[in-house]
């Protein structure tokens, strides 16, 4: 409020200035500062409960399975850089696997390698990853997405066109025509509309599922994925018997027979 004071002489008051101020109590601060922070600690609590349960899960999983588990890998993304990968940021620093299992299950053209992960980013899930090894290199990558999942992303392969109720980007359009066949679409038409992206890459067929997959999904979606690996790359009894050539793990040691 601003009162001003007029006086006929030189001795007269100044004009003056007053605020009015609203102060609020130190004490509500205090518990507004606690309740934040109460909050905050529960999130984290709660956050660090579902990892903890997660990681029970998926290691009993793999003890069930025969199967080998990590807490982490630093290098496993990193042997690929298409579908989800490439989606939630391939090259990222603070980009890791979590929760890993690694085995090798059978097809039904044969054993071949696995892995599920946790595509871990900055401390965040962005999804589950499961990946069949096929036991040839293939051509081209191609990935196939859910016309309804968000999949754009500022360097896309090339449109090859709809697989199913999928659409195709391939990195190689000839080399892509000689993989999507009648029997692929029909294969990938198995794996599920709750995955968004189904790709092939390095002689490799992988999978994303939402980060709260449970191991039974996980294993509906790598015998789907395993069909993929047997259409691309069937084993031929003749030349390449089934068993002579057991998938070894990622560093060469030989995987645990699994429980099927």
């Amino acid at each position: 409020m601003r009162t001003i004071r007029r006086g006929g002489d030189l001795g007269a008051e100044r004009p003056t200035t007053t605020l009015s101020r609203v102060g609020i109590p130190a004490w509500v601060w205090f518990v507004v500062t606690v309740a934040a922070g109460i909050a905050g600690a529960a999130m984290l609590l709660r956050d660090r409960a579902r990892l903890t349960s997660r990681n029970r899960e998926r290691r009993r999983w793999a003890a069930l399975r025969g199967w080998q588990f990590a807490d982490t890998d630093l290098a496993l993304p990193t042997q690929w850089s298409g579908g989800a990968i490439a989606f939630h940021g391939a090259g990222a620093r603070d980009l890791l696997a979590a929760d890993v299992v690694a085995g090798s299950t059978f097809t039904a053209d044969g054993r071949r390698r696995v892995y599920v992960f946790d595509l871990d980013i900055g401390g965040r899930t962005a999804a589950v990853i499961a990946a069949v090894q096929c036991r040839r290199a293939l051509p081209t990558l191609v990935e196939l997405w859910l016309s309804s999942a968000p999949f754009q992303r500022e360097h896309m392969p090339e449109l090859l066109g709809p697989v199913g109720q999928r659409y195709a980007f391939v990195a190689d359009l000839t080399a892509a025509h000689g993989l999507v066949t009648t029997e692929l679409t029909e294969a990938t038409e198995e794996i599920g509309a709750d995955i968004a992206v189904t790709w092939i890459e390095n002689g490799w067929v992988l999978a994303a599922a939402a980060p709260h997959a449970t191991p039974s999904r996980l294993e509906r979606l790598l015998r789907g994925i395993g069909e993929i690996a047997d259409v691309l790359d069937p084993f031929d009894a003749e030349t390449d018997p089934v068993g002579d050539h057991e998938p070894s793990g990622r560093h060469g040691e030989r995987q645990s027979e699994p429980h099927d």
